[in-house]
């Protein structure tokens, strides 16, 4: 575990310089394309990849563990179309640390989401982290054509899909995590709530900066 962790330090301050974009910032012309992004974005996003890995853990303790996630994945796809339609979301990266912050305390807790608000809750922070992944495609030069937009959704779609069942099974099967107590989804928890408060820190150092350089 403790490797764990340093893993994710590592790559949640390597991550900026990722830029999200398997394609390096190519335009997306074809449906190959917009899968290969879709597919991409959530595993080069690491705020991104960590939420959904979190909530496959805390989905299982909701007796739905399959069923859940899906609450997430149709509010994403709905606030990435969103964006792309040019209705805006307002402070979507705040929204999305705050997501990690706001589910990694509650894993670490050790209590249990019921059904219902684990369905409002991975459906709002699903929301703003579509909003974050519509940027991509609402920003590329001239537009992307429909077979474009159909791969980037379902790339997107059945890539977190997997990796919230995917860490779902191992946290259950593998590390035997089976009850919300378990010490192993807490400190699962701990860990992405930790990478959330980094990433917070890191969104308001800036203008704190700012501040104190003007006084």
């Amino acid at each position: 575990m403790k490797k764990l962790l340093l893993a994710a330090a590592g790559v949640t301050i390597a991550s900026p310089a990722l830029a999200h974009h398997p394609l390096g910032g190519l335009p997306m012309e074809t449906l190959a394309h917009g899968l290969l992004s879709g597919v991409g974005h959530p595993v080069l996003g690491f705020d991104h990849l960590f939420f959904v890995a979190l909530m496959g853990v805390a989905a299982v303790f909701t007796g739905r563990k399959m069923l859940a996630p899906a609450a997430y994945i149709g509010a994403m796809l709905v606030g990435c179309a969103m964006i792309y339609a040019g209705v805006a979301l307002p402070a979507v990266e705040g929204v999305v640390v705050a997501s990690l912050v706001v589910l990694g305390g509650i894993v670490l807790s050790g209590r249990s989401l019921s059904f219902a608000p684990a369905l409002v809750l991975f459906a709002a922070f699903g929301l703003f982290h579509g909003a974050a992944f519509g940027g991509s495609i609402a920003g590329q030069e001239g537009g992307v054509g429909g077979a474009v937009l159909l791969g980037y959704f379902v790339g997107l779609g059945l890539i977190q899909y997997a990796i919230a069942l995917g860490a779902g099974w191992v946290a259950e099967k593998v590390l035997g995590a089976t009850t919300a107590s378990a010490i192993n989804a807490r400190l699962a928890g701990a860990m992405v709530a930790g990478v959330g408060v980094f990433m917070a820190l890191e969104m308001v150092e800036g203008p704190i900066v700012a501040i104190l350089a003007g006084a």
